[in-house]
Order: C-alpha cells, then structure tokens, then sequence
C-alpha cells in the first residue's frame, strides 16, 4: 500500500516540490527523510511506494496524490527507481489539468542522490529546468 508521505506543498512556497516514487514505501519514506534531514523544510516534499495491496510496486493515483501534496507554482520534479514507477509517473503526470501538466517533471537520475540535489538546488529558488538539470548530473553515463 502507498501511504505516501508529505512535508510542505500545496502551494506553500515558490520552491520546486519534490516527490520521490519507489516501488519500496520503506525506500520512498526513507529517501524523503534524508531529503529532509539534509536539506530542510524549504521545498514541498512528498512520497509515494508500493502496491495498493501491499508489496512492491507503483500506481497512478497515488504518485498523482503524491504530485498534488508536492505541488507548487514553481512546479514539481519526480524520482523514480525503476521502469515502472517512471510509467505510471509519466501516466499520472498525463491526468493533471493540461498548465500543470507542463510544470512537471520526471528527471533521468539515481533516486537518493538525485532527490537530495534536486531538493538542495529547489531549496534555492532555482527553476524546474534548474532542478532537473542538477539531478541528471547525476545519472549513470
């Protein structure tokens, strides 16, 4: 089951959220909670992990509902660990009202790593492109 978490979000702030989708609940609540621990209460951060009837896995509804506790003006950038979860993120994203739709974003990059530097560079006002720019870096070449 998803239990998603959240801190921030909702408009909160002008900072990127960040949402981080794993198939693992345990991995998704743990990667928030560095996120958390090294970068602070500045960006809306949320997450999401598992299947709706337990175990591994990722669905639709609870990345969106993910999405909109994140969500800021700024827009949002999602983490994902595998295939899976970037689908049915990609297909979340495509249920969003079409202005919200463009401000989203799946980045390409390790999701522990890469949710604590895109926190950290959303941390500093940067803009989405900024944010996923800084997660990418990270991805393997």
């Amino acid at each position: 089951m998803c239990s998603g978490g959240c801190h921030g979000g909702q408009g909160v702030n002008a900072n990127v959220g960040i949402v981080i989708v794993s198939h693992s609940p345990d991995v998704a609540r743990g990667a928030a909670d560095m996120v958390r621990q090294m970068v602070g209460d500045d960006v809306p951060l949320a997450w999401c992990g598992g299947a709706p009837g337990g175990g591994l896995g990722t669905n639709v509804e609870e990345i969106l509902a993910a999405i909109n506790r994140a969500w800021s003006e700024a827009g949002v950038a999602v983490l994902v660990d595998l295939g899976g979860a970037e689908t049915n993120s990609e297909m979340a994203i495509e249920l969003l009202p079409g202005k919200q739709q463009t401000r989203v974003v799946v980045c390409n990059a390790p999701i522990v790593e890469g949710a604590v530097m895109a926190a950290t560079e959303a941390s500093a006002g940067s803009s989405l492109e900024e944010v996923r720019r800084t997660a990418e870096e990270l991805k393997p070449a």
